[in-house]
Formats: structure tokens, sequence, C-alpha cells
């Protein structure tokens, strides 16, 4: 039995790290900046936020899901990673020119369709290429890494905002979550072709 996780699943739980520990800065301190610098914002406006995003996954993530088992092979599992982590960061950049309130529910369903695109093919390509033998290990080991980066994240995205302001933490994360649409280059040489059997198994992301 092999003693290490192979490339692929490495440079997965790397993206993975990445995407949600970037947006881990903002998560504690959404809430202030929605209620503090949006017309319009308040309390309420945060849950009806937290709704929009949840009802949007939930509406896409299984037709995306039949599309991705339908259109067999792992490119096009590969391309809603990448596309879907690209239209998060920009989501996020959005947050930076939001005045409004209807603007942050605009670019918070973007940031929706995008998390949902990665939630659907995600877990298709990790558990596909998990070494046998190591299901449980590969998949505690992405948990406990996105775990503990979410943690510090998280308590960093309320210091950098408190010292160097709002703009400069989503300039930040825009740039950590864009490189985790990057990543997954890095193992496009691997991805099988489109004769390949598919099996997707939807990691949800908060």
């Amino acid at each position: 039995m092999k003693t290490k996780m192979n490339k692929v699943i490495k440079v997965l739980i790397l993206s993975d790290l990445t995407l949600v520990g970037g947006l881990g800065f903002v998560s504690p301190i959404f809430a202030i900046f929605l209620t503090e610098r949006i017309k319009g914002g308040s309390v309420e406006t945060v849950g009806y936020v937290s709704a929009i995003y949840w009802i949007i996954i939930a509406l896409t993530v299984i037709p995306f899901g039949r599309y991705l088992d339908k259109n067999h092979g792992e490119k096009d599992d590969f391309w809603f990673i990448v596309i879907g982590n690209i239209l998060a960061a920009l989501a996020v950049l959005g947050y930076l020119f939001s005045s409004v309130i209807w603007h942050i529910y605009i670019f918070h369903i973007l940031y929706a369709f995008g998390m949902s695109m990665n939630i659907s093919a995600y877990g298709a390509i990790f558990t596909r290429h998990i070494d046998k033998g190591k299901e449980a290990l590969s998949w505690s080991t992405r948990a406990a890494l996105i775990g503990t980066g979410t943690g510090i994240t998280g308590a960093l995205g309320g210091i950098i905002a408190a010292r160097f302001g709002f703009e400069t933490l989503f300039v930040g994360i825009f740039f950590i979550v864009l490189l985790s649409a990057l990543f997954p280059f890095a193992i496009y040489k691997k991805i099988y072709s489109r004769d390949k059997q598919t099996i997707h198994i939807p990691t949800v992301k908060i």
C-alpha cells in the first residue's frame, strides 16, 4: 500500500483549502460589513443573503450534477471547478464595489452559482482518484486541513478588516480564491478522457 496520497488528491485538497480558507476571511465579519457599509443592510437582510445562497445551491446543484453525469469524463468536472472558483472570486470582488443591498444580492447569487458548480464537480474527481484503501484518510485529511485553515483565516479576517479596512480584505480574498482556480491546472494532464465512468459525490461548502 502506498504511504503517500497521489498528486491529484494533494492538488485538489490544496485548491479547496485555498478556496474555503480564502472565503473564511470574510465569513465571520460579513454581517458587520453588510450592516455598516451597505445602504439598506440590516440584521434582517443578513438572513436574506444567507437564504439566497442556500436556495440557489439547492436549485442548481442537482441539475449541474445531472449534466456532469450525462457528459462522461472529467474534462467537464475540471472546468466546473475552475469556472466555479473564478465566479466565487469575482463575487467577493464585487462586494467591494457594492453600495446598496441589491448589489449584494446580485453578487451573492453569482457566488452561489460558482460554489454550486464547484460542489457538483469536486467530489467526483476527488473520489475517483483516491488511492484504494485510503478513502477515509483522504477525506479526513481534507476536512482537517480545511477546518484548520478556515479557523485561522476567520480570526485573521477580523484583524485585517479592523486594521486595514474591508477594501484591503476583499482584494486579498479575491486573489486567494482566484489562486484556487489555478491549482487544478497542475493536474490537467491527469484528468480522464470523456469515455471514463464518473461518480459524483457532492461536498457541501459554506
